[in-house]
């Protein structure tokens, strides 16, 4: 029989994280799961009630001067890397672990995680309720459209919007 146990309510310090730059805002409501391995930049803005779940063993780390919005959830179970100048919009989704493929005869939720990590190259902006999905590099500057499903590497400066995201067009000079 499986048993579930918490993971705890996510409340934390900003002495708890595992490296802080300044001029960091964290807004009513953010919840950190294992800080100590969360680090974020200077001058990085958390919007309310934003969810940033380190993992025990995977790492999240946000560059300097980014804007994360309200109610984002990074997952970070497979590391995720976010550069600077990034945007992410409220209500995005970014997931590292997915459960491998099993029998009819398991439930999928008792399937291994397999982890694949994110990466986020500067001067992106994430549009609102985009989902980034485990294994997906973004490269820099690339703007990717609200509700996007990104499941597959973006090139530099690519505008993406759909899903699954596709590439409708490369930013100008």
């Amino acid at each position: 029989m499986r048993r579930f146990r918490s993971h705890g309510d996510g409340r934390f310090t900003p002495a708890q994280l595992r490296a802080m730059g300044e001029h960091v805002v964290f807004e009513d409501g953010v919840r950190i799961w294992h800080p100590e391995n969360v680090v974020l930049g200077s001058n990085v803005y958390v919007g309310h009630e934003a969810m940033l779940k380190g993992y025990y063993k995977g790492l999240l780390t946000v560059g300097d001067d980014c804007w994360i919005g309200q109610r984002a959830f990074l997952h970070a179970a497979g590391n995720i890397t976010i550069g600077r100048g990034v945007g992410i919009g409220p209500f995005v989704k970014m997931l590292t672990s997915s459960h491998e493929e099993s029998s009819r005869s398991r439930p999928i939720m008792d399937a291994p995680l397999t982890f694949g990590p994110i990466a986020i190259g500067d001067g992106c902006d994430i549009g609102v309720g985009a989902i980034v999905l485990p294994g997906v590099t973004i490269g820099r500057g690339v703007q990717v459209g609200a509700g996007a499903v990104v499941t597959r590497d973006v090139p530099d400066f690519a505008v993406v919007a759909g899903n699954p995201a596709r590439v409708l067009r490369t930013r100008p000079e």
